[in-house]
């Protein structure tokens, strides 16, 4: 597995990653799959500081970690908001663990002072896998959310770099 910066070229592959996703699960409350507009517009977003990593096994995306802005004002800059999916096939291979540390690496190295996770609270292997990289749980959002006919508490976890 080799962990690298993504490149214009992953854009499709991380897109069919998230969409799964989005289609399957409630690791994400989006409801409506990301067109390969969409797609190219986020990927044009985190360029830069607000990057995007991915996990590969040869020319294949097993998975994609990000970071994004936490909030939009300037006050809030040194703080970022992380994501991370891995592709079905390749879940309890730690591909996650090695995306997050690598992420948690790119942040520091980047500047920033602390990292928010927000994750849907009954997605434990998510909680875990940010426990087992230092992140704290600082507290639950109780029912912001909806999503195949449920209410979702998310829960927000922290890491101070």
């Amino acid at each position: 597995m080799n962990i690298r910066t993504a490149k214009c070229d992953d854009s499709e592959q991380i897109r069919q990653i998230y969409n799964h996703e989005v289609l399957n699960s409630m690791a994400t409350l989006d409801l409506i799959p990301r067109s390969e507009l969409a797609q190219r517009v986020w990927m044009d977003e985190h360029q830069g500081v607000h990057t995007v990593i991915v996990a590969t096994e040869g020319d294949q995306v097993i998975g994609f970690a990000s970071i994004s802005p936490y909030r939009p004002r300037p006050g809030y800059s040194s703080t970022v908001e992380n994501s991370i999916y891995v592709h079905k096939d390749h879940r309890g291979k730690h591909v996650g663990t090695k995306l997050l540390l690598a992420l948690i690496d790119e942040a520091g190295r980047l500047g920033f002072h602390s990292i928010i996770a927000r994750v849907v609270a009954t997605q434990s292997s998510s909680i875990e896998l940010h426990r087992r990289c230092r992140f704290e749980v600082i507290g639950v959002e109780r029912e912001v959310g909806r999503k195949f006919g449920q209410w979702i508490d998310i829960a927000l976890l922290q890491l101070l770099l």
